[in-house]
């Protein structure tokens, strides 16, 4: 079986929060935001692994995490066999030629005072290209991602939101990565563009031989592009599946609840489920369910108010729900 080119495994991004004076007099413990709390994922080389959940559930603090971008409170991240938390600054900077980010606004993500050359640029010199060769290897990179090479003088200002988008792949392609996190890529752009931009991440894929991360919460567009899902809830993945299963067999709740809301095409009707209450806050969260506030089949089982654990409850289909384990036929036969 294929080894994973990247493994995550108990990876926690804690963010302390300050005191006032009271609770120092009173002696409480610090609270903590718990962004990502216990995350255990395998990206295999050449797939690409979607990640949805909603907004504030820790997708983008994981994504930075995953490339130190963000210093992880506990756990590893092991990128082609090695630890990369264990890393020296200097290896760090090795390490990234092999791992690279595509940021959700393409505008923020440039710096507007410096051209497109000078842009991508920057990245093929810190990782060794000779002066000479900056140029023509950016007027290829331009012209690989659908951009013209006159292109390579102007300034981020001057282009569209799915050009610009265009530049920032190209930079990401410029130190030959072989693993992208696309954060949220395409939710800035309009529909039509954002057809273009997954079709040409799907081109470069096939191309270079990628491996990404895709961070969205559109299941429109993660379905289209993803082998497998990853869904993510309040800093903890509660069920993992190849894509055609995920959507023809949900088995968590809240994947449920998540699928109900998409829009459909043809005239079957779904029904919509709606969620009750307020996501629990990440200070110091609930210690068993974190779904359980707002689940639908809490009664179900009398176990919902421990922490279920992330267990395979069919061949590869991962969920994190004590109802969906009782429920399997696959775990009834003895099976994982």
């Amino acid at each position: 079986m294929q080894e994973p080119l990247v493994k995550v495994r108990s990876l926690k991004v804690h963010f302390p929060m300050k005191q006032t004076l009271r609770e120092r007099l009173a002696g409480k413990p610090p609270k903590k935001i718990c962004a990502v709390d216990g995350v255990d994922l395998d990206i295999y080389p050449g797939e690409t692994l979607g990640l949805v959940g909603e907004s504030g559930c820790g997708k983008s603090t994981l994504a930075r995490a995953l490339l130190r971008l963000q210093e992880p409170t506990a756990g590893e991240v092991i990128f082609d066999g090695r630890d990369i938390l264990r890393l020296s600054p200097e290896e760090m900077r090795a390490q990234r030629k092999e791992m690279q980010l595509i940021f959700q606004d393409p505008y923020a993500s440039l710096n507007p005072r410096r051209t497109v050359e000078q842009t991508i640029g920057l990245a093929l010199t810190l990782h060794g290209t000779s002066p000479n060769q900056v140029r023509p290897k950016v007027k290829a990179l331009l012209k690989r991602v659908g951009l013209h090479e006159s292109s390579i003088d102007r300034f981020p200002h001057q282009f569209s939101g799915g050009q610009r988008q265009r530049i920032v792949i190209a930079r990401a392609l410029a130190v030959k990565p072989r693993f992208i996190i696309a954060d949220e890529a395409v939710s800035a752009l309009d529909v039509s563009i954002q057809a273009q931009i997954i079709n040409l991440l799907k081109e470069l894929q096939r191309e270079y031989q990628l491996t990404y991360l895709f961070i969205t919460h559109d299941l429109s567009v993660v379905s289209y592009v993803s082998d497998r899902i990853a869904v993510m809830y309040l800093g903890q993945i509660v069920e993992l599946a190849e894509t055609e299963r995920l959507f023809a067999n949900p088995l968590h709740p809240y994947t449920k609840a998540l699928l109900s809301a998409v829009p459909r095409v043809d005239r079957q009707k779904r029904e919509r489920i709606i969620l009750k209450g307020n996501v629990p806050t990440p200070v110091d969260p609930p210690a068993g369910c974190r779904f359980y506030s707002r689940c639908f089949l809490a009664e179900k089982s009398p176990d919902c108010l421990s922490a279920p654990q992330l267990r395979e409850v069919e061949q590869g289909h991962y969920v994190a729900c004590h109802y969906a384990a009782f429920q399997s036929p696959f775990l009834q036969r003895g099976v994982g």
